[in-house]
């Protein structure tokens, strides 16, 4: 038992190291972006945007760093606007939303492109799609009054525990940053425990075998349904590295790669990111929910809209230039 847990802590151990590579440098610019305005100066300029979706400045500028970057580097300057952040819960769960719909743009639809979509359809859908179910969310719970209590974010820099008694503001903002990447590897640590504890259960397995039928539902060929569900739990990345194996041994169409890509661009690692971001606060029935129906809307709205063309029996080569 004992060395089970030791190597559950060397495997969360690992994915902190790799996901503080990203953190640690965008609370660094966060903070100099701060002491010398730049974050009010940006948060000035893009508050007109924000405010038609029912956002506040700091929304923005935290989404923008998790399309570049990813979700743990949105986390970061999240972290590093705790002070100035003021949220109502539907308004982090829309802005959650928005980061899970799209993240890590980059990177990621570098890898749907290779896997045989186009980078710059796929980028415009997840962007498209966050924008507007994020306003849908922020306006509906600000009219309903639905999750319209308040959020604090100071949890995150644990002021009420270190920066308190830090007389130096630098000193202050290092033991807030030291607490916020000890905060980011407990939380890894409680996500690779339950991920295990759902496999070795046999949950995974069974979300998996529910999830085919709302893959094919959508449109899908069920030939890509298997490794869709598999990316769709997991991870764009694993996902698409299958999609991209699946499609040498049986030469998926244009249009099934589309398809399938569109599900993996739009949901993808359904339980750790998910379970990441209602760490914060995020209501379920909107960044779980709600992110898998509007995915099946949209990529059944598209197998209809491809099933009309000859784009369902055209194929397309695994690797494309650059």
């Amino acid at each position: 038992m004992l060395s089970y847990f030791i190597i559950l802590l060397h495997r969360s151990w690992r994915m902190f190291l790799a996901v503080s590579k990203v953190m640690l440098p965008i609370m660094i610019i966060v903070q100099i972006a701060q002491e010398f305005g730049v974050v009010d100066m940006i948060g000035r300029l893009i508050t007109p945007a924000m405010s038609l979706l029912h956002l506040p400045p700091e929304a923005g500028i935290i989404w923008t760093t998790t399309l570049l970057t990813g979700i743990y580097g949105g986390i970061a300057t999240l972290s590093g606007l705790a002070g100035s952040a003021d949220m109502t819960a539907g308004q982090l769960s829309a802005l959650c939303a928005m980061m899970l719909f799209a993240h890590n743009i980059p990177v990621e639809q570098a890898i749907v492109r290779r896997a045989g979509a186009s980078f710059w359809s796929t980028s415009a859908l997840r962007i498209g799609t966050a924008l507007v179910y994020g306003a849908a969310v922020s306006w509906a719970c600000h009219l309903t009054g639905v999750l319209s209590e308040p959020i604090s974010f100071e949890w995150l820099r644990g002021s009420a525990t270190v920066a308190d008694g830090a007389s130096n503001t630098y000193l202050a903002w290092a033991q807030a940053t030291a607490f916020s990447l000890l905060l980011t590897f407990v939380i890894i640590a409680f996500l690779v425990l339950v991920l295990d504890a759902l496999e070795k259960l046999g949950i995974t397995r069974r979300i998996t075998s529910a999830m085919m039928p709302l893959l094919r539902i959508s449109g899908l060929d069920a030939r890509v349904a298997p490794v869709t569900t598999v990316g769709v739990l997991l991870g764009l990345t694993y996902g698409g590295a299958l999609i991209i194996e699946e499609s040498k041994k049986q030469n998926f169409s244009a249009r099934t790669r589309f398809l399938a890509l569109t599900w993996l661009s739009l949901s993808h690692g359904l339980i750790e990111d998910t379970l990441l971001l209602m760490a914060l606060g995020a209501d379920v029935w909107i960044v779980l929910v709600g992110r898998v129906l509007i995915t099946l809307a949209i990529v059944a709205t598209l197998a209809k809209l491809t099933d009309r063309g000859n784009w369902s029996t055209a194929t397309v080569p695994t690797k494309q230039s650059p």
